[in-house]
């Protein structure tokens, strides 16, 4: 069973990331989880986190993700891990997407870590 999480303060849910949801929803991406970032980072707005049952289907849910959003017109700007599916990183600027075994996604707890609101700065 799959739950979703999504984390917005506004109207973040672009075109972009509902292509990205629904290409993750298409080959069964578990325990899909959208963190609005903005306030985080300077370098993203959209965290986009997904569970692969396995290395092979974490691989093919990252190619099936980049082969979507191209056919809708949005282009990947890099992937990194594809070749050893425990973490698949898809970059397409404002928003990044994380496809992870269930294992990996567990310890490095990425929605914890980006959930951590900033120290305030002297």
């Amino acid at each position: 069973m799959n739950f979703y999480v999504l984390l917005f303060t506004g109207n973040c849910m672009s075109d972009l990331n509902q292509a990205i949801i629904n290409a993750l929803e298409d080959l069964k991406g578990k325990n899909i989880v959208t963190l609005d970032v903005r306030e985080l980072s300077d370098v993203m707005d959209t965290l986009i986190i997904a569970s692969g049952t396995s290395s092979r289907h974490a691989r093919a849910l990252a190619e099936n993700l980049v082969e979507d959003t191209k056919k809708q017109g949005f282009r990947a700007l890099g992937i990194e891990g594809l070749e050893v599916g425990d973490w698949v990183l898809v970059d397409y600027g404002d928003t990044v997407v994380h496809v992870m075994q269930q294992e990996t996604r567990d310890f490095y707890e990425l929605e914890k870590l980006w959930s951590m609101k900033p120290a305030n700065r002297s």
